[in-house]
């Protein structure tokens, strides 16, 4: 029996399983990519028996995920598994890049409503003179129109904890010089040697346009003289 003569050369390419190359789009695409952490199962990734589809252009209800794949393969869009906890899972007939363009525009949208808080500590000691307080004062001013929250405290050294109510009383009146800018997030408690109080801004009013006009006044008109 005479021997195949062995063939070093390239490979030729194997058809796509299922036939034509032009019935299905990009396999790449349609299995997705698993080291996108934003991605989901999709298509042939999908390994649950059955699935609960929702969407447009689709009857809602569970199918068979074979059935649900070719439903998404008649509309040329993919099958995106968006609940896979779910019993059964739930999934979504629509473009895939879409789905994930949609996702990360509301990502963003969410981290642009959401501000920082930031919080700006001010001391004082339970015998604080007023030039000190005024100095402090004026900065916290300065944080609650930048929109920041005010934490003021007395911190008490030693036997000053007997001046407590001393402390209290001071911080009740920066609350009350402040009331313009800032409102009381949380009266002064005392935790173990000091005794805080939050303050948070206020919104500022808009201002309101000058709608006053230099006009001057209109002249009283003379009544008409017959000759």
């Amino acid at each position: 029996m005479q021997k195949k003569p062995f063939w070093s050369g390239p490979k030729r390419p194997s058809s796509p399983q299922g036939g034509a190359p032009g019935g299905r789009r990009n396999n790449d695409r349609r299995r997705g990519n698993k080291n996108d952490k934003d991605s989901l199962a999709i298509n042939e990734q999908i390994r649950a028996r059955e699935v609960r589809l929702v969407g447009e252009n689709v009857e809602e209800g569970i199918y068979p995920t074979p059935r649900a794949l070719k439903i998404a393969e008649e509309q040329g869009l993919d099958l995106i598994e968006i609940a896979p906890m779910a019993q059964p899972p739930v999934c979504k007939i629509m473009d895939y890049q879409k789905y994930q363009y949609q996702q990360r525009k509301r990502l963003k949208e969410q981290k642009a409503k959401s501000t920082k808080v930031v919080v700006k500590e001010i001391r004082f000691g339970p015998q604080t003179d007023d030039h000190d307080y005024n100095f402090k004062l004026k900065h916290a001013i300065g944080f609650l129109q930048e929109g920041c929250k005010v934490k003021s405290y007395v911190f008490f050294k030693g036997r000053s904890i007997l001046f407590k109510e001393q402390g209290e009383v001071l911080l009740l009146r920066f609350a009350n010089d402040l009331e313009e800018y800032g409102k009381v997030e949380q009266m002064p408690v005392l935790e173990g040697k000091r005794m805080t109080i939050m303050l948070s801004p206020k919104k500022m009013p808009a201002k309101k346009k000058d709608e006053t006009k230099d006009e001057s006044p209109a002249q009283p008109q003379e009544p008409a003289t017959e000759d």
